[in-house]
């Protein structure tokens, strides 16, 4: 969501057997179980409030993630939450604007927004509507609300993109509701947006950072754990109620978001309030980050190249 080139600038830039022994013993081996395998639970490192701004054509919001004290956690680049029921602080929205080099997510709870691009794509995104924009090398785009009245509330989050990917075609994933599955086990009321919970895949497909995407409705009292890849990056942030991470129980409140320390598994705890958190996983690039405005590249010429493209007209040909 950027209105003009300035748009973002804010965001800175035990040990096994000998084998005689293995062979002659085969049936103790065999009815021998082997030992179970640690879980490493992931704790919470860096707790933060997300912290209040304006963007777009002049929307106010909160950003949790792609400011000073949080510029990124690869491969995640930004995550902003616009909540009002103010017209005032949404009714300008985000006119045209342009992007290269990453994908844009957004993912709607309640109120209307359209969205319109120079690939000719054109859609509506409303409450539980989730849009994977995949920018490539190149796409303008306008999101704007389609409501004058009433609570607008939903997220957008910035997902980077390999190198050799920067200056793939753009391609656009528009999911109604109707298409997020949601799996309830009880304790929770997970929305598979991307990756998988459950044995249940999420609608968002083919994207190079494996992303985990889940909206957890904790009841109150319950506790939630799922197993994560041990070599992606996560977070979660906190959408309604308190919120408790890991085995230590650390406090994540509304607003805040919580960056997830190393481990195979994450446990979420609701105290005795209902809890709702957004819980994102995605595999690290570990590439180099050049990033102005609505741009992400890996050099800095390649992000001149960038600017220079838009203001040529070339940004979006080809």
């Amino acid at each position: 969501m950027v209105s003009s080139l300035t748009r973002r600038q804010i965001v800175l830039a035990g040990a096994a057997a000998p084998l005689g022994w293995l062979t002659g013993c085969r049936e103790d081996a065999a009815s021998s179980s082997a030992p179970a395998p640690v879980v490493r639970t992931r704790e919470a490192t860096v707790v933060l409030p997300s912290r209040a701004t304006m963007d777009g054509a002049g929307v106010r919001l909160r950003r949790a993630l792609g400011h000073v004290a949080l510029d990124m956690l690869d491969p995640f680049l930004l995550l902003d939450e616009f909540r009002s029921d103010s017209a005032d602080d949404y009714i300008r929205g985000f006119p045209d604007h342009p992007h290269r080099g990453f994908e844009t997510v957004t993912y709607m709870l309640q109120g209307a927004m359209e969205h319109r691009d120079s690939m000719g794509n054109h859609g509506r995104l409303g409450p539980g509507s989730i849009q994977w924009m995949t920018a490539g090398r190149g796409i303008i785009h306008s999101e704007m609300p389609k409501q004058v009245s009433g609570l607008m509330w939903g997220y957008q989050l910035w997902v980077n993109l390999p190198a050799r990917l920067k200056m793939t075609q753009p391609r656009y994933q528009d999911i109604v509701p109707q298409a997020v599955p949601e799996v309830d086990g009880g304790q929770a009321r997970v929305r598979v947006l991307a990756g998988e919970f459950g044995g249940t895949r999420g609608p968002v497909r083919d994207i190079y950072t494996e992303p985990l995407m889940l909206d957890v409705e904790l009841r109150s009292g319950a506790v939630f754990s799922h197993a994560l890849p041990a070599d992606h990056n996560a977070f979660v942030y906190s959408v309604s109620g308190n919120a408790r991470v890991g085995a230590r129980g650390t406090s994540v409140a509304r607003g805040e978001i919580a960056v997830l320390g190393g481990g195979d598994d994450v446990q979420l705890a609701a105290d005795s309030e209902p809890s709702r958190v957004l819980l994102l996983a995605g595999r690290p690039l570990r590439e180099p980050v050049v990033r102005r405005g609505p741009f992400v590249m890996n050099t800095e010429a390649e992000l001149q190249r960038a600017f220079d493209d838009y203001r040529s007209g070339r940004l979006v040909q080809g």
